[in-house]
């Protein structure tokens, strides 16, 4: 398979049609696992095939997934995303009320797989063992940086998570992980 790229979005339509909560989590699915089904991913969410089936032809039609060329059938059509990573430029879109409201939503769509994630580890935490317990957290840094420090701050973050992911794909002992990170500018009188 060729090297995925991350798609960059510059218009609010095609922002949009990934902010539904299906819709982020099925491509979210396809990027992490691989090809599917819309009956496979129907069972896995809980949703109708019907219903997949129709949030993954809008994926395709804005160009964030594609039928998968190696089918297993005939019958069953199998998707896989086109790209490993969705990007937007806050600044560009918050020109455009509609761009504005699409890039919030999709914060918001990260902020509540965040919370889904960390929800589901602390149910299952007993089940991970000392090592991963140890391992996993959130941890929060307060700094004064500039604007393009903290642009570059993200870029090597990013560069260091895909060297690390690589350093250890066919190693024994390891596990998916989310990684998260968050950059906003403070007040200082805002400081809790």
């Amino acid at each position: 398979m060729t090297e995925k790229k991350t798609r960059h979005v510059t218009d609010a339509e095609t922002l949009k049609a990934v902010t539904h909560p299906l819709r982020v989590k099925l491509l979210g699915t396809l990027r992490v696992l691989g090809p599917a089904t819309a009956s496979e991913l129907g069972r896995r969410f809980g949703e109708s095939s019907g219903s997949t089936s129709y949030h993954l032809r809008i994926l395709a039609k804005y160009g964030f997934i594609e039928e998968d060329p190696e089918q297993p059938n005939a019958r069953d059509k199998r998707w896989r995303s086109v790209h490993w990573g969705t990007s937007w430029s806050n600044a560009e879109l918050q020109q455009d009320p509609a761009g504005a409201e699409a890039a919030r939503a999709m914060r918001r769509r990260q902020l509540e797989l965040l919370i889904e994630s960390s929800e589901r580890y602390e149910a299952d935490i007993d089940s991970w063992g000392p090592v991963w317990q140890e391992a996993a957290g959130l941890s929060d840094h307060f700094a004064r940086m500039k604007a393009t420090t903290v642009n570059e701050l993200r870029e090597r973050v990013h560069a260091l998570v895909r060297e690390y992911a690589e350093r250890d794909r066919d190693t024994k002992g390891t596990e998916m992980v989310q990684v998260y990170l968050g950059t906003f500018p403070l007040d200082e009188s805002q400081i809790q």
